[in-house]
C-alpha cells in the first residue's frame, strides 16, 4: 500500500512515513471488533494517523475505517482534518490517482458530519487547482470540487458560509481560462457546472459576496461575454435590488472594499507560495535569475500557464508584504520580480490583465481602508525602470491613465480620486521622495508628460 509515487533517488517523505508507521503499529486495532476503551491523547493521535492512512489506501474497507473514526472521535474531527490538511498541502501533487479519489470521498464524509475545520480543508483543495492547466488530473479536481460545492451546499452554509465565497473567487478566475479555449465535451460539462455554481452563489448569497470586495468586479468583467454573467453585470449596474442585499447601493460599494489577502492565496498553490516567499525573503538582488528561471520552468512553461502570472502579481502586491528588515536588506524587492513577470508575458491579453492586477488598487485607494504596500510595487517599478527600462515606466503610466479615463466612465470621479490619493500617499509615506522623479523624464511621450503634470500638480 502506498500513498505517493516517489522515484528511487528521492528521500522518504516524513508526513507519509509518519502515517504509514502509525498504520503498521496499530493495524490489528483497526479491524472489527473495535476496542471500546477511551484512548489517551498520544494514542488518539496515533489512531487518527492510522485510520487516515487506511482510509486513503485501503479502498475495500474505507467505510469500516470511517465508522471506526466516528466511534473514537472526541474533538469534532479536528485532529483528523488537520492531518488531512497536511497531506493535501505537502503531498497532493505526489498522491497516487486512487488515493486522490479517496481523498475527495473522505472530504465529503467529513462535510456530512460538519467536522471542525473542514472549510480549511476545502480551501487547501481549491489551492491545488492550477490556473491555465488543462490536464486531465487538474480538470478532474476542478469538477470534483465544484460538485462538492453544489451537492453539499446546505451543509457548507452550516459549516461556514464564507467558504462559498472562496469557491466563487476560485471558479470565477478559472472560468476566465476555461472559456477562452475551444471546448471538448469534458471541458464543456465542467464549464457549465462552474457557471451554475457561480451564478447560484451570486444570486442566493450576494450579501456574502460583498465581502470579496473589489476583485469581484475585476473577475466578473472578465466573464461578461458569457450570457449569464452579462445578466449579472447588468443587474449590478442597473438593478441592484435583484440581489436582495440590504444596503447594497451598487458597484462603488465593492470598489470601496479592499479584497482580503486570503482570496489572493486561493489561486497560488502552497508550493508556489513557498518558492515566491523564499525568493522575496532570502535571495539577494542580482542573484535572482537562477531562481526565476527555475520557477518559470516549474510553473509557467506549460502551454496556457501564462495566465498564472496574473494571480502571482495579485499575490505579491496584496498577500506578501515584507517586513521592514527585509525591505532595508539587499534581498530582491517585489517590484523587481514583478518587472520580470511582466517581461515574461507573450500574449497581449495576459499582459493587459497583469498590468490591471498590478495597478487595480490604485483606482480605488483610500488611505483609511487600504494598505500602501498594495500599491508600492508599481510605483517603485516605474521609478527604478528609469532610464534603462523606460519602456516599462512608459507602459505602466500610460496604462494607469487609460484605466482612469476608461475603466468605469460612470464612476470616473472615484477613479481620479483613487489614483490621486495613491500618488499623494506614496509621497507622504516616503516610498518616493517626490513625484519629480517622474516629471522630468524626456524619454516619456509628450501625452504622458502633459497628463502627469496636470494630474499631479
Amino acid at each position: 500500500m502506498k500513498l505517493i509515487q516517489i522515484s528511487s533517488h528521492e528521500a522518504k517523505n516524513p508526513t507519509e512515513l509518519s502515517l504509514r508507521q502509525a498504520f503498521e503499529l496499530v493495524e490489528p486495532k483497526l479491524r472489527p471488533p473495535f476496542a471500546l476503551t477511551i484512548p489517551n491523547p498520544q494514542e488518539y493521535l496515533l489512531l487518527n494517523k492510522a485510520i487516515l492512512y487506511g482510509v486513503l489506501c485501503e479502498t475495500h474497507v474505507g467505510k469500516a475505517h470511517i465508522k471506526h473514526l466516528h466511534a473514537i472521535v472526541t474533538d469534532g474531527y479536528c485532529c483528523f482534518v488537520s492531518l488531512l490538511v497536511e497531506v493535501v498541502n505537502e503531498l497532493y501533487v505526489k498522491l497516487l490517482e486512487p488515493v486522490k479519489s479517496r481523498l475527495i470521498w473522505v472530504t465529503k464524509e467529513l462535510i456530512n458530519v460538519l467536522a471542525v475545520g473542514v472549510e480549511g480543508l476545502l480551501v487547501c483543495l481549491l489551492r491545488q487547482i492550477l490556473g491555465g492547466d488543462f490536464s486531465d488530473g487538474n480538470l478532474w479536481l476542478c469538477f470534483e470540487m465544484a460538485t462538492i460545492f453544489m451537492s453539499k451546499w446546505d451543509y457548507l452554509l452550516q459549516v461556514d458560509p464564507m467558504i462559498l465565497t472562496s469557491g466563487l473567487y476560485t471558479y470565477l478566475r478559472l472560468l476566465a481560462d476555461h472559456s477562452r479555449f475551444v471546448s471538448n465535451p469534458q471541458l464543456e460539462a465542467l464549464k457549465q457546472l462552474e457557471i451554475d455554481f457561480c451564478i447560484k452563489v451570486l444570486k442566493e448569497q450576494f450579501p456574502l459576496c460583498l465581502k470579496v470586495g473589489r476583485d469581484l468586479v475585476r473577475l466578473l468583467q472578465d466573464l461578461v461575454h458569457l450570457p449569464k454573467f452579462r445578466a449579472i453585470w447588468k443587474d449590478l449596474v442597473l438593478n441592484q435590488g435583484e440581489f436582495k442585499a440590504w444596503g447594497f447601493y451598487g458597484i462603488p460599494q465593492l470598489y470601496n472594499t479592499r479584497t482580503p489577502s486570503e482570496y489572493m492565496l486561493l489561486r497560488i498553490t502552497p508550493e508556489m507560495e513557498g518558492q515566491l516567499r523564499f525568493l522575496l525573503t532570502h535571495v539577494k538582488l542580482g542573484n535572482q535569475k537562477r531562481h526565476q528561471a527555475w520557477f518559470a520552468k516549474k510553473f509557467l512553461w506549460e502551454p496556457n500557464r501564462e495566465t498564472l502570472i496574473i494571480d502571482i502579481v495579485r499575490f505579491i502586491c496584496c498577500a506578501y508584504h515584507p517586513t521592514n528588515k527585509v525591505i532595508q536588506s539587499d534581498v530582491v524587492p517585489r517590484w523587481a520580480v514583478i518587472g520580470w513577470l511582466l517581461k515574461s508575458c507573450t500574449k497581449n491579453y495576459v499582459e493587459a490583465n497583469v498590468k490591471l492586477a498590478l495597478l487595480y488598487d490604485w483606482l480605488f485607494f483610500e488611505e483609511r481602508v487600504d494598505n500602501i504596500m498594495d500599491i508600492e510595487p508599481a510605483m517603485l517599478l516605474m521609478v527604478y525602470s528609469i532610464p534603462r527600462y523606460i519602456d516599462i515606466t512608459h507602459t505602466l503610466l500610460e496604462f494607469l491613465f487609460l484605466l482612469m479615463e476608461n475603466y468605469d466612465v460612470e464612476h470616473y470621479d472615484i477613479l481620479v480620486k483613487g489614483v490621486s490619493t495613491s500618488f499623494s500617499v506614496l509621497v507622504k509615506r516616503g516610498v518616493i521622495c517626490s513625484l519629480d522623479v517622474l516629471t522630468p523624464c524626456d524619454a516619456l511621450s509628450p501625452i504622458l508628460q502633459h497628463a502627469r503634470r496636470v494630474f499631479v500638480r
